[in-house]
């Protein structure tokens, strides 16, 4: 899923990313969203741009300030990842590519005496990336700062010039079960059970309503997705990646005008429409990362056909009749899952894509229903419509394919009765499919 940047003026000192003169701003605002691809190359030579600019000033900024975080060096990283070996590669983004590395900690670092090891993930930017040294330093300066156990950590960064040019990296905890992308997508051979999935749906925004309302400035991720949810060993997801976020509104003011950066799939549409960001842009994010989970499928995904690429055209026709949800409900789950929490869920995500930001519920509001749900009853189930349950609350495998067989056309039958044989004779034909057709219409 690649990332999308937009050109347009900024107000509060961002403007210098405009790079077009008058009119850019209403330009990028009326940019269809289809265009946004093909204009992320072309900006990010204009970010790159800036970068060897103002490299000095904002590295003596961040060393200053978050004298707390690790300064590695550029050698003991290197070493650390085996020279940045590709067999120690566990992902790649906007930024640059990421390694598993070992570090050495001091005793005094964990408590105790002795020096230990540590496991760490080590993101090293590519000059070539869609992201430059302004993520950069937006990410040690926020992550510097912001602590929260849905929040990954930062470890430490590394920040050196040398005669391969300005190295920029940064050093997280290692989060072994990788991102919440990875395991939707089959990446990974663990499956992700209902349950887990809720989990995880709730720790996201509990790390959301965190940054957006519990501390003392407001803090807007803008580039919240699946791909930058991560799983620790006992699967509590983190958010991660925090380059594009941007300071909330300042008082007076209802929403921040600034250029349109984030993922294709992920964006709210008054932001990408007119570049107004709030928090309930990420709200709307949020959503859609709900759908993600719910169906198992990728906001944009061209291997599917046409009318199934884009995840929410795809799901409207059918989330909002509880007789259809079996429809869009992950097939991996192979129908364990709680009818009633899924309606609950899939009745959240509504909520959280209103057309209207204002009509989006706040995270802290998500949070609270995510509870609701968690805390329902197994045996709580949606209406027969959904499907029966059995005692634990689950869709058994066999009654989902009996929905599935009822939802059939009945021109379909009518077809049937058209072919050569004339009047069906149900009990004459094989057993199978059609007997197990015939039976569910019986």
């Amino acid at each position: 899923m690649k990332c999308f940047h937009f050109p347009s003026a900024e107000v509060s000192g961002e403007k210098g990313l405009a790079g077009g003169g008058e009119g850019m701003g209403s330009w990028a605002a009326k940019v269809p969203w289809a265009r946004s691809l093909s204009i992320a190359s072309s900006s990010s030579e204009a970010r790159r741009s800036g970068f060897e600019f103002s490299a000095s000033e904002e590295t003596w900024r961040v060393e200053r300030r978050l004298e707390g975080l690790r300064a590695f060096g550029f050698a003991e990283l290197k070493a650390a990842t085996r020279g940045f070996s590709r067999a120690m590669m566990i992902g790649e983004g906007g930024f640059g590519c990421v390694y598993r590395g070992v570090i050495s900690v001091s005793g005094d670092e964990e408590g105790d005496g002795g020096v230990k090891t540590m496991d760490v993930a080590v993101k090293q930017h590519n000059k070539y990336g869609s992201q430059g040294h302004r993520e950069w330093v937006t990410e040690v300066n926020y992550l510097g700062v912001v602590k929260h156990q849905n929040l990954v950590k930062l470890v430490g960064y590394c920040a050196e010039d040398n005669e391969r040019g300005i190295q920029r990296l940064l050093v997280y905890e290692l989060m072994l079960n990788k991102s919440l992308d990875d395991h939707l997508l089959a990446r990974v051979p663990s499956k992700l059970s209902w349950g887990l999935r809720l989990k995880i749906a709730q720790d996201a925004a509990r790390g959301l309503a965190y940054l957006h309302e519990e501390m003392d400035f407001q803090l807007i991720f803008r580039d919240f997705k699946s791909s930058n949810i991560l799983l620790d060993e006992y699967f509590n997801a983190k958010l991660s990646d925090f380059g594009l976020a941007r300071h909330g509104p300042l008082e007076g003011f209802c929403h921040v005008s600034t250029s349109v950066v984030g993922t294709v799939g992920y964006a709210a549409p008054e932001y990408v429409q007119m570049g107004k960001l709030t928090s309930k842009s990420d709200v709307w994010s949020y959503g859609v990362v709900l759908y993600e989970i719910i169906t198992g499928r990728r906001s944009i995904d061209r291997n599917l056909p046409r009318n199934e690429q884009k995840l929410l055209d795809w799901v409207k026709p059918y989330s909002t009749d509880p007789k259809k949800f079996h429809i869009i409900i992950d097939p991996k789950l192979k129908g364990n899952y709680s009818a009633k929490s899924v309606q609950k869920l899939i009745a959240l995500a509504n909520k959280c894509l209103m057309k209207r930001p204002k009509d989006r519920p706040s995270m802290s509001k998500v949070v609270q229903i995510l509870d609701e749900i968690i805390e329902m009853p197994n045996e709580e189930c949606a209406s027969s419509d959904v499907g029966d349950c059995d005692d634990e609350g689950k869709i058994p495998v066999k009654d989902s394919i009996r929905n599935r067989i009822r939802v059939f056309d009945f021109k379909d039958f009518a077809s049937l009765r058209n072919k050569t044989m004339g009047r069906l004779d149900w009990k004459a034909l094989a057993p199978g499919p059609v007997m197990e057709l015939a039976r569910a219409w019986g």
